[in-house]
């Protein structure tokens, strides 16, 4: 079983002077302990059920170009990116160019977005669910031409580039891994099973899960995807291993069912502490499921 950390409370003591310290402590203990991914949230606004949107929040990708140079191991990437927020091509610019500045360990974590605040504050096209949906889709497709040998046109319903070029290209060959966050079961998990390397479940525990991935398989089925080429990612949060013998036996459901890592927000006031803790208490106990 793998593990990964996510990092999205900004509001800590002597705030904003003390935001990159925190951020490198956090990413470097997570390094030390053997963590698979770092990512950090990618909003304009803090979000308002986890705090308000006056806390600080630091736009997604100036962190993750940050963290790139103070981590080597880890991927990076952002849990995730919401389609609206940045034009397809030049979200395949920004992960090509954290690729390549990171050594390879850039990936994709998109979205249909969903804060209407922090659209409508700043003046940002905010569409119905269905068409951010298929904004979604063609993001990908885009996403994925940049990071192929064809570089001439895209034409969609709702985004049409003259070229596609995109040098310089990505470390990763083929491309950047693609992580799909979400679990709705008509759109989002037909997403994954079509385009995703991994999905990106936020689900109440491990019956949710499994039906979830049940879902996920049948997609595959239908499209003739290899479901087992996908990578199995659940969220959760810190809190739950302050019982580090029920955070294991949880761990261990998930692993019976195929989820291959465990992503972990809600880290608490000391993020880099709270890392430590759980490389010492918890992460030799699941390495192995």
């Amino acid at each position: 079983m793998r593990f990964g950390f996510h990092f999205m409370d900004y509001t800590l003591p002597g705030e904003p002077a003390s935001i990159p310290g925190v951020l490198t402590e956090s990413a470097r203990a997570a390094e030390d302990i053997g963590a698979s991914w770092f990512t950090v949230m990618d909003h304009y606004f803090q979000m308002e059920q986890f705090r308000t949107a006056r806390d600080p929040m630091i736009e997604g990708y100036l962190q993750l170009g940050y963290l790139a140079a103070v981590t080597e191991r880890m991927r990076l990437g952002a849990v995730v990116t919401g389609v609206t927020y940045r034009h397809p091509g030049l979200l395949a610019k920004i992960v090509t160019g954290l690729d390549v500045l990171s050594s390879g360990r850039a990936f994709l974590g998109i979205g249909a977005a969903w804060y209407e605040r922090e659209h409508l504050a700043l003046g940002v096209p905010y569409p119905p669910l269905r068409e951010r949906f298929e904004r979604l889709e063609e993001t990908v497709r885009i996403a994925l031409q940049m990071w192929s040998d064809d570089d001439g046109p895209f034409e969609g319903e709702h985004y049409r580039l003259a070229e596609t070029i995109n040098v310089p290209q990505s470390i990763q060959r083929p491309h950047p891994p693609i992580v799909i966050g979400g679990a709705g079961e008509k759109k989002t998990l037909r997403l994954v099973a079509q385009y995703a390397d991994a999905c990106n479940l936020i689900v109440s525990g491990p019956d949710e899960a499994a039906h979830k991935l049940d879902v996920l398989r049948r997609h595959c089925d239908d499209l003739g995807r290899d479901y087992d080429a996908i990578e199995k990612t659940v969220m959760g949060r810190a809190v739950a291993f302050e019982d580090p013998a029920a955070f294991v036996a949880l761990a261990e459901r998930y692993a019976a069912l195929g989820i291959e890592h465990i992503h972990l927000g809600g880290l608490g006031p000391d993020v880099p502490a709270t890392i430590r803790r759980f490389g010492d208490e918890v992460a030799p106990r699941i390495r192995d499921l």
